[in-house]
């Protein structure tokens, strides 16, 4: 984290860039439906950055998805944007300027968002939001993700981990496991059910043991998760976004109330899956 007045820019590579790009399509669909239908919409960002990157490809500024969100027309009516970085919050602000239904917050989003952005997006006054959670490794509290879904009104792309996750909770000894690792996952997952998930009894020369599924069992399961505890009604398979190697980093989730919006947005998953593999 760095100091007000201090930026850090994030380097991103190819896939971040899609992930950007997969962001701004929709969102240009979402408000341009919610427009027509004379709904208040806002756009939330629990992990905002600088608002803009650098491309790894060309060492040039991208902008970033509070910038892409900003340039939407039909606009949305506010923007929430949150960072817990004072530097990377100073410089949004910088590039934000006074525009007065942009609301920019320093601080943990995990508080952030339950406590000041979600009671503002209420079902009953006819409020919608566009929500990114975007966290840069696993420190992202499952309360936010299963409020998101429990009041209805907020369509949601997720960041999963599975890179951060593998490296700090889903090894194959989990034994070995810390309990920062552990209690870091039990955070995100909601509970420590992912155990359960993740490893399967397998009987061996030494006895039963426990052996480590593949990604594939995770996300499913997540999946499910966010249908049958969070409350969403529509949850597509989620996109791997992969870095220079091949390798899954996080797998990009998407999740609403509205039958409308997976279909767009599976279109969308559709249209940038191969690109670059």
């Amino acid at each position: 984290m760095t100091a007000a007045g201090e930026v850090q820019f994030d380097e991103i590579g190819y896939w971040s860039e899609v992930k950007l790009d997969i962001v701004r399509e929709y969102a240009q669909a979402y408000s341009t439906i919610l427009t027509k239908k004379r709904l208040s919409h806002v756009y939330i960002d629990g992990f905002a950055g600088p608002g803009v990157n650098i491309a790894r490809s060309t060492g040039e500024f991208v902008p970033g998805s509070p910038l892409n969100a900003l340039n939407i027309v039909p606009g949305f009516k506010e923007f929430y944007l949150i960072d817990l970085d004072g530097g990377k919050v100073e410089h949004l602000k910088s590039l934000v300027g006074d525009r007065k239904n942009v609301h920019i917050f320093e601080g943990d989003c995990n508080e952030i968002l339950l406590e000041k952005v979600f009671p503002r997006v209420r079902y009953e006054d006819y409020r919608r939001g566009l929500c990114l959670l975007d966290p840069y490794k696993l420190n992202l509290n499952w309360e936010v993700i299963e409020t998101a879904g429990r009041i209805r009104t907020i369509d949601l792309f997720l960041n999963f981990p599975i890179m951060d996750m593998n490296r700090n909770a889903l090894w194959r000894h989990p034994e070995r496991v810390t309990a920062d690792g552990i209690a870091r996952m039990n955070a995100f997952w909601g509970d420590g059910s992912w155990r359960d998930i993740a490893y399967e009894k397998r009987l061996t020369l030494f006895g039963d043991e426990d052996a480590k599924l593949g990604n594939e069992a995770v996300t499913k399961a997540f999946q499910k998760r966010l249908l049958e505890k969070a409350g969403f009604q529509h949850v597509p398979i989620p996109m791997p976004m992969r870095n220079t190697k091949g390798s899954v980093v996080y797998y990009l989730y998407f999740a609403s109330q509205q039958p409308v919006a997976e279909k767009i947005v599976m279109d969308i998953f559709e249209k940038y899956r191969n690109r670059g593999a």
